[in-house]
Parts: C-alpha cells; structure tokens; sequence
C-alpha cells in the first residue's frame, strides 16, 4: 500500500510542530511528509528578535529550535527558497516556485496550512525605501542587525545615531527598548492615545511613563504621513501631520495580519479579521484534508465567545502538536485562549488576559474596573517594587472578565494567575480563596492580585445594591 502524503506550507512554529509530530506518529513508509518554506530558516523564534538585537541573545542561531538539516536528518522532505503559489483544493496538489522561477504541482491527500501573517505596512510614500525595516520574520531581523551594524560603524564619532520606531504595540516597544541598549536616540510614534493598545489607556499611560523615563521620546495621537528619502533614495526621516523626525534607521511595529491570501483564493472560509477558520482539532471548517494553524488563523475566545486573531508563538506551537496528531491519525483539540501576553521595555513588565473596557463594551457587558497599586514583594523586603494591576469583573455576577498589570520585576508573570482563574471562568470572590504561594521575598501576605479581586468584589456589591 502506498504511503499517504501530506504537505505543509510554511516552516516556522505551527508547520513544522505539526509535522514533526506527525513524523513520531507514522513511518515513513506510512505517511511521506514534504514541507514548503519559502525563505531559509526554520522553526525559529521570531519573538527572540527583539532582544537578539538588544544584545540579550548572542548570536542568530539560538534563536532556531530545529535546522532544516535536522528535520530532514527526522525523515521530513523540507524544500526551501520554495514558495507555494495555488491551492487546487479539488485536484488535491500545490504548485510552488523555487528561487529559479521553476514551478511545479506536488499532491497531496492531506494538506497544512502555516503561512504565519504579514506585518502592516501602509501604502505611504516612502514606506518601501532602504532603511525601513518590518521586523516579521527571521530574515527580517538578520537585515535589521546588519543594517545597525553598518551604520555604527560608519557613524562619525560622537554622533548619536537616530531611530524612529512607527507603531508601540509589542513589537514597536521591543524594538524601541533594544535600539535604546544600542545606543540610538529613539522616537516612537503612534496614532493612538497612548503605547500599547492592548492595554487601556490609563495602563498604557504607565508604559508611556516609562518609556521616556528610560530617554525614549514618545509622540502619540500622531498619523504617520510618508517616510522621506535623501538622494540616494534611502530613508532620512519619518513625516506625520505634526512634523518631521530625522532617522537613520526606521522600524516599522504596526502589527500584522493573518497571511491567508492562499487560503482566500482557494475559497476556504476566513474570519472577521481574515484569518482561517478552523474547527477544535484544527481542521478548516468544511474540508476533510485541510488543517491550519499558527498565525494565520483564528481562534475561539473563551471569554467573548468569539473567534479572534492572535499571533502568538505558544498558540503555533499548540495548534501544529494537535495538528501532527490529527492527520497521523491520533486526537487532539484546542479548546480556545483567553488572550493573555506578556511583554518588557527595559525593566518595566507589561501584561494583559482577558477583556479590555472596549471589548467588553462591544460585547454589551456590564462591568466594574478596579484598579490597585501594590508591591512585587513585602513592603519591608529588599527589591520590593510597585505594580499596578488593574481588574475588570461582570456586574451582578462578579465573574472575572480581565486583568493588566504594569510594574516592575515580578509583575508580569502573574497576570498567569488571572490566565487560569478566566479559563476556569471563575468570580473575583472566588479569587479571593485562591491559595498562592507566599514569602517576603516573593510577594507580601496578599498577592497584588488578590489584592485586586478584593477590591473588585467591593465595587461589584457597590452596584448590585
């Protein structure tokens, strides 16, 4: 009997998890596994970038979990330089183009879908000029770090060189941090009322704060207009409707949307944000030999109840373990996430799950915000550091529906305590009764965010009388 096929477009996170996980599941002999990768790296992580070129991360190479040689050393026909043009869903078989211009179909009986997504990138005038930099994938970052390492070599001495970074949502504030430790002047821009709209604006003042404590300068509620160019035609500025901002070097941080063009030729179903829709065991809705995971996808919100588009390495890695499972014949699902994230710029930890005031408004709900200032360990304990943490909760029924927290170290990683305690779809009085751990060094006898659902269960019983 002839081995099955099955094929992957796209070899990052989602793609190759998924096809290695197929591969421990079936031999070779049993299902033969070809993967599609149009640029040079596999399975890396693109979310390391930042601070490989901070100075965090030593070298490139530790940011790659697998080599191409390694999985094709693991029994995958992995094809780089090799880019998937058409579906024929019908025919069941892709047609790619390698980095000759050569084209050819290849079958398939079982197909997955990890074409990632594509960063934002406005059509201004100038925004495709050497020096503007997206900073997507691993490629990306490699141009980026040799660029910067180009322009301070050649810098006149005791000149400080200039960055704009257009956009301060994860990636812009990443960048920002790591052109600051490279010693550049950075400007920030954005069109919103403050950094990080994944926070609310009162939080996101917070990061503001910081960031140009820490020397950034920061100019929202700004529209870029254009980048302008020299006469070489390389980028010597960014323009917006308030004024000019010189620049060296401009990173561009405007987010990213799900890279389903594919998909959407091919008449598979997408979402509100266009992102593929898929079913629990990650398999497209409507078809019986089509998976898609990673970044172009969408996925349930356990808190909304609705789907939505999240770009996020853990989520790659979940769908492609369930994906491999599935079409090796074993089972797996996805339950859903409720939007949790993590990030820092310079010392300041940033973290969100859950509902932001706008969502929750959108989605018809009553709710309460509360909002305290506490400490990351005892108040007497050395190191002990301020956090904010702000908590919104269902009127009448004090269910949980999101937390943020800015502060500094030891902030971030306890926005997982509102991560299981939404998953679990728990009231801010029963969060009350969690049992966490304690010691001085670690956090004071309440927790800041039990400190948090305390006062959330007052003003919950404030508008229920």
């Amino acid at each position: 009997m002839a081995a099955e096929r099955l094929v992957v477009v796209g070899g990052d996170a989602a793609g190759m998890a998924a096809a290695s996980r197929a591969r421990r599941l079936r031999k070779p002999d049993e299902l033969e596994i070809v993967a599609f990768e149009r640029g040079r790296f596999t399975s890396y992580s693109a979310c390391g970038i930042p601070y490989w070129i901070g100075g965090d991360v030593g070298e490139r190479d530790d940011l790659i979990a697998r080599t191409p040689q390694e999985h094709r050393e693991r029994g995958i026909d992995l094809r780089l330089h090799t880019e998937v043009t058409e579906l024929d869903l019908d025919g069941q078989r892709v047609r790619t183009r390698d980095r000759d211009g050569r084209g050819q179909w290849t079958g398939f009986d079982k197909l997955v879908l990890a074409t990632g997504a594509r960063p934002l990138r406005p059509p201004l005038d100038g925004i495709d000029a050497p020096g503007v930099h997206g900073v997507q994938s691993l490629e990306d970052g490699a141009a980026l770090f040799d660029a910067l390492e180009q322009q301070e070599s050649g810098a006149p001495a005791g000149r400080e060189p200039r960055a704009v970074v257009v956009g301060a949502g994860y990636i812009g504030v990443e960048m920002s941090e790591a052109l600051v430790r490279r010693g550049y002047r950075v400007t920030v821009l954005d069109r919103a009322e403050q950094p990080m709209t994944t926070l609310d604006p009162d939080m996101g003042a917070l990061v503001r704060e910081a960031m140009c404590g820490m020397g950034m300068d920061v100019r929202t509620g700004e529209a870029v207009t254009g980048v302008l160019t020299d006469g070489r035609g390389r980028a010597r500025a960014v323009a917006t409707e308030e004024g000019e901002y010189p620049a060296d070097v401009v990173v561009l941080g405007l987010g990213v949307r799900p890279e389903t063009s594919l998909a959407e030729a091919a008449g598979l179903p997408l979402g509100d944000s266009g992102g593929l829709l898929t079913d629990p065991t990650m398999r497209v809705r409507g078809r019986g030999d089509v998976w898609a995971g990673g970044d172009c996808v969408e996925v349930l919100d356990l808190v909304s109840g609705r789907t939505r588009h999240i770009a996020l390495g853990t989520h790659a890695n979940k769908h492609g373990q369930i994906i491999g499972a599935n079409v090796a014949g074993d089972y797996g699902t996805f339950p859903g996430v409720v939007g949790t994230a993590v990030s820092k710029v310079c010392d300041l930890e940033i973290a969100r799950t859950g509902l932001l005031e706008q969502q929750a408004d959108e989605l018809g709900l009553r709710w309460v915000s509360t909002t305290v200032e506490a400490t990351s360990r005892a108040g007497y304990f050395p190191g002990a550091a301020p956090m904010h943490v702000k908590m919104l909760a269902e009127v009448r029924t004090g269910r949980l529906l999101g937390v943020q927290i800015v502060g500094r170290e030891g902030a971030g990683k306890r926005v997982d305590i509102a991560a299981v305690a939404l998953t679990a779809r728990m009231t801010v009085e029963q969060m009350t009764g969690l049992d966490l751990g304690y010691a001085p060094p670690f956090s004071p006898v309440w927790d800041p965010v039990l400190v948090a659902a305390r006062k959330a269960v007052s003003d919950v019983r404030a508008h229920a009388l």
